[in-house]
């Protein structure tokens, strides 16, 4: 069984850029936002740093998790990814889930992962309702030396990271 990453401890007090170099780290293979056109590296490594934020490992089942959680706690809710899904960064994204595995492989680990996920998802969903205080998306670079646990409590995410 794999070791889960430090910055996906609901309670680790590595700082955002500390947990970025490890996600960096483990997830080589990834597309490095540093080689894309300036929009585009943004979106990806918002991303990336999401990922982070919110403890999630690069697996289907948080993969999966990450995005209703951005749109319902942080600055890119559902309609700003609208927006930004017509930008090729997006497609990218997709396209390193798919790489090494191809397509039939994501959508069998979709259908699998989604029985277990859902009900996450609805107990998160009722916890978010109405939120005010949204968690930086594009604008990031201020927690980039901040503890994840000072963010996760601050942000008031840290009951929704298991």
């Amino acid at each position: 069984m794999k070791n889960r990453p430090e910055y996906t401890d609901k309670y680790s007090t590595q700082t955002v850029q500390e947990g970025l170099e490890e996600y960096y780290k483990i997830n080589s293979d990834l597309t490095n936002p540093n080689t894309q056109p300036d929009d585009f590296g943004k979106i990806l490594l918002a991303h990336d740093v999401g990922h982070v934020i919110y403890g999630c490992d690069t697996d289907m089942y948080d993969e999966l998790k990450l995005l209703p959680l951005s749109w319902w706690t942080s600055e890119c809710t559902f309609k700003e990814y609208l927006k930004m899904r017509k930008n090729p960064a997006v497609d990218v994204m997709y396209e390193d889930l798919i790489k090494g595995h191809g397509v039939i492989w994501l959508y069998f680990s979709i259908i699998f992962v989604l029985p277990r996920l859902v009900p996450e998802l609805v107990s998160i969903w009722f916890k978010t309702r109405n939120r005010q205080n949204r968690v930086p998306f594009l604008e990031f670079e201020s927690l980039l030396n901040r503890s994840l646990l000072d963010i996760r409590q601050e942000l008031g995410i840290l009951d929704l990271i298991k």
